[in-house]
């Protein structure tokens, strides 16, 4: 690994291309070894992650909705969407727009948590679009997803985007560039130039996560896999872009993060270094935000102590800055509190997430969020009983660099009306690499068949799972096997309920 300090430069200076992290990034891209063997097979998996999230959310209003508007933008040779047969082909950046609506929605795939956070397997749909409409193989799309991770990790490793109100997918579109030139065998210059061109253009802010949260949430990557698409087309054509994006006087680092005299350590493989970012992200069990992974966890693991939960007099949760702030009663959004709330505000409130956990002894990606759910009024009287309190032993093993010492969790303390205390932590969750039950191959196969089953068909199913086995083995125009088709009434209401632009038919 090759550690570089970044750092901005004033106009007056030309600072070399070589000496720009875009251009380091672009390197990642563009050199490199064979992908390892585990590598490989942890792709697989993501790959099958992401399809299972995708077919259970199918009939979700954002995702009909993406899904109609792909459908606008037909094309014979380009890509396929989710649900869909595969005869049906949309061209490449509609169809990561309706196949990343799909992955995100549910807030169930994968997640790494740093200086920032992200969802890295957001990059695998405009790459696995990219790669069917220019008939790419297996290996392929394997190395593109592998550089997307890589790249992505090492960006949130060392920028923090949100403690300035920046969305997270301002480090997923330079990650999803980087992937699409690697799979592409594109020159360095080019994935140089479509990394700043993605970046200059995913910079959003972070309001779509404060409040009440709308249905952009599950957009917003699938925007930014749009935009990267695009990206990427402008720089094999000879188009040029702002630059140094990062480093530029009035650029990302000077005028949205820490200012002109910020300075970032970023590590990255070199030349001849494998990419094994992808080994150190983690998937979801649960639908829900990661940070709340282990919280669940922890109500399953507590509820046999507590026969009566109308005795809880309070709960407090002593975690990360990150957990408070974010999900807890530290944002200080009164939404997080009212059952009325969207079901994307309710998947970032811990409270209610505790609360429905400790209730239910399960979670469901449906149930466990419905109006009826949320409002039932024991819910309610234990949920307000809830909060959250920074600890700041919880948010130094959130910010550790060594892996095996990282936390995500918390402590719960329990008071019960009578005076006793019930307390237990959990570093974290039992699907963590270095939890009670870490994901294996056959966690991911049962994730991808609880959530599809009485939505795809089993032989279907099955061709699926047959089809990302031997990804590494598909030639060029294969890719088409990595759809999965359901029948059309587990698509729900055929399109939105109202008609947008793109529907709209031309006049006579």
């Amino acid at each position: 690994m090759e550690y570089d300090q970044v750092r901005v430069c004033r106009s007056s200076r030309e600072l070399p291309r070589e000496e720009q992290l875009a251009w380091r990034l672009a390197r990642v891209a563009s050199a490199g070894p064979e992908v390892e063997p585990d590598v490989a097979e942890m792709v697989v998996n993501r790959v099958i992650d992401n399809a299972a999230v995708a077919v259970a959310a199918l009939d979700r209003h954002p995702v009909r909705s993406a899904r109609q508007q792909a459908l606008a933008h037909r094309r014979e040779a380009g890509a396929t969407v989710f649900g869909l047969p595969s005869a049906v082909r949309v061209h490449a950046e509609w169809a990561a727009w309706a196949n990343g609506t799909a992955v995100r929605e549910l807030d169930m795939h994968d997640t790494f948590l740093a200086a920032d956070y992200a969802h890295p397997a957001d990059s695998i749909p405009p790459l696995l679009a990219v790669a069917q409409q220019c008939g790419r193989s297996g290996s392929d799309l394997i190395r593109g997803i592998v550089t997307a991770y890589e790249v992505h990790v090492a960006l949130v490793k060392a920028i923090c985007l949100h403690a300035h109100k920046v969305d997270h997918i301002a480090h997923l579109g330079p990650a999803q560039a980087a992937g699409i030139g690697a799979l592409l065998g594109l020159e360095t210059e080019t994935i140089y130039q479509a990394i700043q061109q993605a970046v200059h253009v995913c910079i959003t802010s972070r309001q779509s996560r404060k409040g009440v949260i709308s249905s952009w949430k599950a957009y917003a990557p699938a925007h930014a896999g749009k935009l990267a698409i695009e990206a990427v087309d402008r720089a094999m054509r000879g188009e040029t872009s702002p630059s140094p994006i990062y480093e530029g006087e009035d650029s990302v680092i000077a005028r949205f993060l820490d200012g002109p005299d910020a300075e970032y350590c970023i590590g990255l493989p070199g030349d001849d270094e494998p990419r094994r970012a992808i080994l150190e992200t983690y998937t979801k069990e649960h639908s829900a935000e990661y940070q709340a992974q282990a919280l669940i966890d922890l109500a399953f693991d507590l509820r046999p102590r507590i026969p009566d939960l109308e005795q809880v007099e309070s709960i407090r949760i002593a975690t990360s800055h990150h957990t408070h702030h974010v999900i807890g009663t530290g944002s200080g959004d009164p939404q997080k509190f009212d059952p009325s709330a969207t079901r994307e505000t309710l998947d970032h409130s811990a409270m209610y997430i505790f609360a429905v956990a400790l209730e239910d002894g399960e979670w469901h990606h449906i149930r466990s969020y419905t109006p009826e759910r949320a409002s039932r009024p024991e819910t309610v009287r234990l949920w307000r009983k809830i909060e959250t309190v920074e600890d700041p032993s919880w948010t130094t093993r959130y910010h550790d660099p060594d892996p095996a010492r990282k936390a995500f969790g918390g402590r719960v303390e329990i008071r019960m009306r009578g005076g006793n205390l019930i307390e237990a932590e959990l570093d974290v969750a039992h699907a963590h690499p270095r939890g009670r039950r870490p994901f294996a191959r056959e966690g991911y196969l049962s994730k991808f068949r609880r959530l599809t089953e009485g939505i795809a068909e089993p032989a279907e199913a099955s061709r699926f799972l047959d089809a990302c086995s031997a990804l590494r083995d598909l030639k060029a125009g294969e890719l088409d096997r990595l759809s999965i088709e359901v029948p059309e009434a587990r698509l729900g209401h055929d399109g939105p309920t109202r008609e947008g632009i793109f529907s709209c038919s031309t006049p006579d």
